[in-house]
């Protein structure tokens, strides 16, 4: 016979559980309106992340919490490679040995990757996945791959003969694809940021390497346009993507010219390191125009990012018609470049300052200390009166002041009377116009170049400048 207490402790017992079931079921229901909520906040949060230029996402990962963004990249180098044994490791007499060398492999195609600047998205097992152009854009980031190939298949192949001596046969073997374009990618981490990317361009990198050959470096048609003035290459095909046909391009070797090792040419020398420069300048001169752009004074009328644009142009074309070499065409380039930022500082000793900033960041771009000395040289003979003492700060010197003998000279002297100005000058309009005649009176042009094609052009300056110092007085 059953207890009437047993059956009031059982129906207790179910009613607790009932009481227990319904409030975990309202905590659940609340729970999940919060993960709607915050999934809805997550997916608006990642919408304006994905359009964030590429290079502030170290800035925007450097949060507490652990943070994973969709990026988008318009122009990025992606490398896959695929390393495989000759025979299976299972099958090898010294499997172990084996995988410690696969290991030693993918440690020092890391190192490879670091030293070109690349970022390595994945390593898994036999593939090795990285990309040129990540976090920050460079217009050198398809070079910077090529090279990064090249070495890691010299290293490899070097490795494999090894082998053969010791196993009696080349154990290793490799296929590289490499193709050009836009990729996403997320980032994350807290200290150290990593870059999972994806897209059509892997895709296709994935598939060149699937289609090259053993110990073969395939590029696509996108690539090799970016790279050919430099390597040797050969066309193989088409191969079937996406919506098309690719056409692909085996990567042979550096041109000779370009080459440490004439035999070899997988290694670049100082000729190529130029033409290298030459390129990159395109992102030190992006750099520094934004950073002109943000941070010169508002009232630099003259001195601003239009006034060394102009001048870089000027050496460019100066430095031409006095037949300088390309590395002294890109030190003068630089200097332009860099030879009113100290205006940024101050305008008293601005040439002094712009040295300064100029020690600070030339080394990121790889600039020798002796190219930087010659640069800061170069910058300091802008300095009024010009006193040039060799035909590049000859050069310097007339580009600076190139617009004393065009045409657009009145309106040019008029925005650098505003700028004085505005720096404290009280000269009025005419006593302004007669310093600027007293001025191109006894200013000459140093190169040939501009002697042939400005000096006309500030004779006839000064007329118009007596003129409108005649007409005003009238």
């Amino acid at each position: 016979m059953t207890d009437v207490s047993d059956n009031i402790d059982t129906t207790d017992r179910i009613a607790a559980l009932i009481r227990e079931k319904n409030e975990l079921s309202q905590q659940l229901k609340q729970m999940s309106a919060l993960y709607d909520s915050l999934l809805t906040e997550k997916e608006r949060l990642e919408n304006i992340l994905s359009a964030v230029p590429g290079q502030y996402v170290p800035e925007s990962v450097k949060a507490d919490t652990l943070q994973q963004h969709l990026l988008k990249f318009k122009m990025v180098t992606v490398m896959y490679l695929d390393i495989r044994a000759t025979s299976s490791l299972t099958d090898c007499e010294n499997s172990a040995e084996a995988i410690d060398e696969l290991d030693q492999v993918m440690f020092h195609f890391n190192d490879i990757a670091e030293k070109f600047r690349l970022q390595v998205s994945k390593t898994i097992g036999y593939s090795f996945l990285c990309a040129g152009g990540i976090p920050e854009k460079n217009i050198t980031n398809p070079i910077d791959v090529v090279l990064a190939a090249l070495e890691m298949n010299d290293y490899l192949q070097t490795l494999s003969y090894k082998a053969a001596e010791s196993r009696g046969e080349k154990f290793w073997q490799l296929r590289i694809g490499i193709h050009t374009g836009p990729v996403t990618a997320s980032a994350s981490g807290r200290k150290k940021i990593s870059y999972d990317i994806k897209g059509d361009t892997v895709n296709n990198a994935s598939r060149i390497a699937a289609a090259a050959g053993v110990n073969q470096i395939n590029v696509s048609v996108f690539t090799y346009d970016l790279v050919k003035e430099f390597f040797v290459t050969e066309f193989i095909g088409v191969i079937p993507v996406k919506y098309r046909d690719l056409e692909t391009y085996q990567i042979k070797r550096l041109k000779k010219d370009y080459s440490v090792n004439v035999d070899k040419g997988f290694y670049p020398n100082s000729f190529f390191q130029i033409k290298y420069s030459l390129r990159q300048f395109t992102d030190l001169q992006e750099f520094i125009l934004d950073k002109l752009d943000k941070e010169l004074p508002p009232f630099l009328y003259y001195h601003n990012t239009r006034h060394t644009i102009d001048v870089i142009n000027q050496v460019e074309i100066l430095g031409y018609g006095e037949g300088v070499s390309d590395e002294d065409l890109l030190l003068l380039k630089t200097a332009a470049l860099f030879h009113d930022t100290g205006y940024i500082v101050g305008s008293d000793n601005h040439e002094y300052f712009g040295t300064q900033i100029a020690r600070d960041i030339l080394p990121n771009y790889n600039y020798t200390q002796e190219q930087i000395e010659k640069i800061c040289q170069l910058i300091m003979a802008t300095k009024l009166p010009p006193n040039p003492k060799d035909k590049f700060e000859r050069i310097m010197c007339d580009a600076d002041l190139v617009y004393l003998g065009r045409t657009d000279f009145i309106p040019v002297s008029n925005m650098l009377y505003d700028e004085l100005k505005a720096l404290g000058s009280n000269l009025d309009i005419d006593a302004w116009n007669q310093k600027q005649v007293d001025f191109l009176t006894k200013h000459h042009y140093f190169t040939e170049t501009a002697i042939k094609v400005l000096e006309v052009g500030k004779e006839y300056q000064i007329e118009r400048l007596k003129n409108l110092i005649s007409n005003h007085n009238a």
